[in-house]
């Protein structure tokens, strides 16, 4: 049994900080001590990029909650291995339970990193390090934390929370979960506080990449346009729209690893890989994503292992207008490997070439600048309607994307365009399960799945080589809405609860 994030790590943490055996003491000259570390302003940098490398672990399988649980992607099955039926093809087919290891492996990343951040914060304050970078350094712990608890608070509903490590064992234990609403409200508090400490911009080039006053903004205008604080939302990301960010001439732009448009000016926060080295900090969705038997076909390299994972539904194929130039940059309905066409889709927008097998130097976007005019724009329509302003915002992404402006809309067809539009600019990148959470009830959001799993039942995606469906797959029920808590954590700590349904 895995040790749970919150309680294994303090635990551990304070056993080898209080025992005071002679041979327990002993200083491991190859590791430095948290007592003699976060002493400068490099240690802190150093802690700091620390807690980005585990964000950057939990974007590596965060589609399996942000797309596998919609209607945009589904799964290349493979017949011959049903390895994963227990646990990330789980999410796609609706069949997860509280023992599901990718969900212990969810929770545990999370508070791993929040345990980080606040200990960083906590040693950051007995410093004596120069005010700007301190500050500097805060802003981005304290987007990251509001981030990881934006996160947990849509996954699991109440969470517990943590702002601060411990220094005795016993009160881990006690531990309880926090109402929604007390989540919330430390992430909107968490992000105003780091909106005053962050720069619009960093001075040095290094930094590109870190978390701005403008990733700050954004993700609050986010968690305004979710709690239905629409005024707020607005408020906020007009402020975005004047901090110099804009849209891409090309839709792949966004995407594109070259030094020249990689942390481009649409991106406003995005996940930093480094590839076509030993370094360790490249990313994989190529091959992630890549149809399992294509070989070198997508990737160019026939040694890596596809993933045939994420696929692109043929709902989602079905919902691009004709002319969209998103269609063809997102995604690809087939490959072509010695001559034959295989008629297996697959995401295509993270496609780039690299020189080392399994090892691409593509970013993740969490924020982009057209998400914060989609934002606004619905946010607009929810307090105002269909203003023309809010029409402009939303006619300059379908204008980028080659489609004709829309008029003459209600608030009720607005909404509808917008969340569309949402869908297809930001088609997987992990923002659909959001978005589809946030604009339906429980109930809403079990019957549309159902009837998503109905087609999927009927007319599969790809081809599953026989295999049947079970009865259980597809089948959504309200409790669904929210992951349950992991089994690991409430057999530790019984004053968990445990999500209804589960």
């Amino acid at each position: 049994m895995k040790n749970t994030a919150i309680i294994g790590i303090i635990v551990l943490g304070l056993f080898q900080s209080s025992c005071s055996e002679d041979f327990l003491n002993q200083t491991d000259p190859t590791k430095v001590g948290v007592d003699v570390f976060y002493k400068d302003e490099s240690q802190l940098k150093q802690a700091l990029s620390g807690v980005y490398s585990q964000v950057q672990a939990l974007t590596n399988t965060a589609y399996i909650f942000g797309e596998f649980q919609t209607d945009n992607t589904t799964i290349d099955l493979n017949p011959s291995d049903r390895g994963g039926a227990g646990g990330w093809e789980a999410f796609e087919f609706s069949t997860v339970n509280s023992g599901n290891g990718e969900i212990s492996n969810l929770w545990n990343a999370h508070y791993a990193a929040l345990y980080n951040a606040n200990l960083t914060l906590e040693k950051m304050a007995k410093t004596t390090v120069a005010d700007a970078p301190k500050k500097e350094i805060e802003g981005q712990l304290k987007f990251l934390r509001a981030y990881l608890y934006f996160n947990l608070v849509q996954y699991f509903g109440d969470v517990v929370i943590v702002t601060s490590t411990l220094t005795v064992p016993d009160p881990a234990f006690d531990l309880v979960r926090s109402p929604q609403a007390d989540v919330w409200a430390m992430v909107e508090k968490d992000l105003k506080e780091a909106i005053a400490l962050l720069p619009a911009k960093y001075a040095s080039d290094g930094d590109k990449g870190r978390a701005t006053k403008g990733a700050a903004l954004s993700l609050l205008g986010k968690t305004y346009l979710i709690n239905k604080k629409y005024a707020d939302a607005v408020t906020l990301l007009k402020e975005v729209t004047t901090l110099g960010y804009s849209l891409n001439a090309s839709y792949a732009d966004n995407f594109d690893p070259s030094s020249s448009k990689k942390n481009g000016k649409e991106s406003v926060f995005e996940i930093q890989y480094q590839g076509d080295n030993d370094l360790g900090e490249w990313s994989n969705f190529q091959y992630i994503f890549a149809p399992r038997v294509s070989k070198g076909a997508v990737t160019g390299f026939s040694s890596g292992g596809n993933g045939g994972r994420n696929v692109p539904t043929n709902d989602i194929m079905a919902a691009y207008e004709t002319g969209d130039l998103r269609k063809d940059i997102s995604l690809k309905p087939s490959f072509t490997l010695d001559g034959k066409v295989y008629p297996v889709p697959f995401v295509s927008k993270y496609n780039y070439p690299h020189t080392i097998v399994n090892r691409t130097n593509t970013n993740w976007p969490i924020l982009r600048y057209a998400d914060v005019l989609l934002m606004l724009a619905e946010s607009i329509n929810e307090q105002a309607g269909p203003t023309g302003e809010a029409l402009g915002y939303l006619n300059q992404i379908r204008k980028r994307a080659g489609l004709a402006d829309l008029a003459g809309l209600d608030k009720t067809a607005f909404r509808t365009a917008v969340l569309k539009e949402r869908r297809l600019e930001l088609a997987f990148e992990n923002q659909r399960w959001i978005d589809l959470k946030r604009t339906k009830t429980p109930a809403e959001w079990a019957a549309f799945m159902n009837a998503h799993g109905a087609m999927e039942r009927a007319k599969p995606t790809v081809d599953r080589g026989n295999v049947p469906f079970n009865s259980t797959d597809y089948v959504y029920t309200e409790s669904e809405y929210l992951l349950p808590i992991p089994a690991p954590q409430i057999l530790i700590n019984a004053k968990l609860t445990q999500n209804p349904g589960y």
